[in-house]
């Protein structure tokens, strides 16, 4: 009877272990589907090498791509040790080494079976262009030395090179506005859509030698040397870009100094107010600005002409002639500062109009004549009708002055002159610690002011479209973002693996099965081995 029974338990466990593997086999083979896995991740990195210091940054996208565009995000920024790479003119070697500390942190970071494939680019901007302007052996000395550096590291090095001012403003046109989701960003339902071109945002970016704008105009392009064209996520861009050399912060401030020698301030009052910019003794307009720049083709003659040599254009694209956005306009009978220990210009007259920083002194700089250039864009700030961001040197005077937040332009006006009205030691007591760019907020407060109202011709009503940005979404806003999104579509894209998987529900029930057969199939075993015979 014994060896009846153990027959029979075994025949039915072996039984349910047989049924319960071949659904769990049918489970796996027949609910199937095939699916993509998720794509890899590529790597790019790009070094900004401006005119007062060099930044690294390190991006990053999934291989697969978005009609032909990487979805790119940040990974990594990294300041390099030490100023920009023109200032190491006499000693060329030494700006290669200057990269070798954020080099190192950025290969850290990308994976070493990535690194082969990871293009790499130094793109040199207005600090490299005029030291090519003044001594193009320098600068391709500072080329070759930098390149020699980079090119020793496991990467796919694209080359040092020097960017076209036009080409810095349209980078950091699509930067901004892919940033903010403008170009394309996830829905809700889960895929990525393209908003409507007409949510594209202006960009104001102002470096130390350079300041660039770029918007898409409400008008054809006249000059199409102010025009750029991209095609990103399937769709084409087509914006005004222009970059005037020499009105970026650190070459305006250069200027201001050289005018103020020039006007009669003796040169040790005028290295008091400016610290640390060079030896006082021997101080000449000429050396103090290294800032060259041809002439427009319009006419020679429309130039600010500051000090005895130093000439740049006057910017195109004005709606009407006005003195060229520029620091050194002074109010009449107060070229020289109001007080030894008072920081900033004297106040404006009673008559002046409350919206302008600065009144036109003819005596102090020249007028720009009335015959306008040709324009790319017709009336420059007729055409900048979306809402603007600013960025860069915009951004960190008026970060300091804490006005970030949209305040009115009445407001901001009063501000930066109440700033610039305060006694130096006031200044310093009230922001310790800050002491290498404190002297600078001033003059860069009034020289924004200026141009922006009147260079770029925002007015009280248009001031609310102007917003100040440093980061967006968490991402460093600047040309290089938008060169590696326009690199990505040269970069060949990977075809993303495929899978054969099961929903969470067929899963969970051949996990059961599984189980199921396992305890069937060692409850046999058992019953053989332990049963006993008889």
């Amino acid at each position: 009877m014994g060896l009846t029974w153990k027959k029979r338990v075994l025949t039915a466990l072996l039984g349910a272990a047989a049924a319960s593997g071949l659904t769990m086999l049918i489970l796996l083979l027949v609910e199937a589907t095939s699916v993509l896995l998720p794509a890899d991740t590529k790597f790019g990195i790009v070094f900004d090498a401006g005119s007062s210091h060099t930044s690294l940054f390190v991006y990053r996208w999934p291989a697969d791509k978005e009609n032909n565009t990487g979805v790119v995000s940040q990974a990594l920024a990294c300041q390099v040790k030490g100023p920009g790479i023109s200032s190491y003119a006499s000693n060329p070697a030494q700006a290669g080494e200057s990269l070798q500390g954020c080099l190192e942190e950025a290969l850290a970071l990308v994976p070493e079976a990535r690194h082969q494939e990871t293009p790499m680019f130094l793109g040199a901007t207005a600090g490299m262009r005029l030291l090519s302007q003044k001594n193009s052996s320098q600068a391709g000395d500072i080329f070759a030395a930098v390149s020699r550096v980079l090119g020793q590291a496991p990467l796919d090095f694209w080359g040092a090179e020097l960017l076209a001012g036009q080409a810095e403003g349209a980078l950091g046109w699509i930067t901004i506005n892919y940033v903010l989701g403008m170009l394309i960003k996830y829905s809700f339902s889960g895929e990525w859509i393209r908003p409507p071109e007409g949510t594209l945002v202006g960009a104001l970016d102002m470096g130390g030698a350079s300041t660039q704008i770029t918007f898409v105009p409400g008008g054809p392009i006249l000059d199409k040397n102010t025009q750029a064209t991209f095609h990103l996520y399937g769709s084409e861009h087509r914006v005004y870009t222009h970059s005037y050399l020499c009105f970026g912060r650190d070459q305006m401030l250069t200027r201001l100094l050289a005018r103020l020698v020039e006007v009669g301030l003796p040169p040790e009052e005028a290295q008091v107010k400016w610290d640390g910019l060079g030896p006082s003794a021997g101080l000449k307009a000429t050396s103090l600005s290294s800032c060259r720049a041809a002439p427009g083709p319009w006419s020679a003659t429309h130039v600010t002409t500051v000090a005895t040599g130093p000439r740049c254009p006057r910017p195109p694209c004005m709606s009407h002639p006005v003195s060229t956005p520029h620091p050194l306009q002074t109010w009449p009978g107060t070229s020289r500062w109001k007080e030894q220990g008072t920081l900033g210009p004297a106040s404006p007259p009673s008559g002046a109009s409350s919206t302008s920083p600065a009144a036109r002194a003819e005596d102090t700089v020249p007028s720009m004549g009335s015959t306008s250039p040709p324009c790319g864009a017709g009336s420059m700030h007729a055409h900048l009708t979306s809402p603007t961001q600013a960025f860069s040197n915009f951004y960190y005077t008026f970060h300091f002055l804490n006005l970030t937040s949209k305040q009115p332009l009445t407001t901001v006006n009063a501000t930066v002159w109440e700033f610039c009205r305060r006694p130096w030691k006031q200044v310093e007591a009230s922001s310790p610690g800050q002491d290498r760019w404190l002297r600078d907020h001033c003059a860069s407060g009034l020289y924004i002011l200026t141009l922006l109202l009147e260079g770029y011709g925002f007015r009280e009503e248009t001031w609310p479209d102007i917003e100040f940005h440093k980061q967006a979404g968490g991402t460093d806003i600047g040309w290089t973002l938008g060169y590696m999104l326009n690199l990505t579509g040269v970069i060949p894209a990977e075809v993303p693996a495929r899978w054969r998987a099961e929903s969470y529900g067929i899963w969970a029930a051949g996990v059961v099965f599984a189980v199921l057969t396992l305890l069937a199939t060692l409850g046999a075993v058992a019953v053989h081995l332990l049963w006993p015979q008889g």
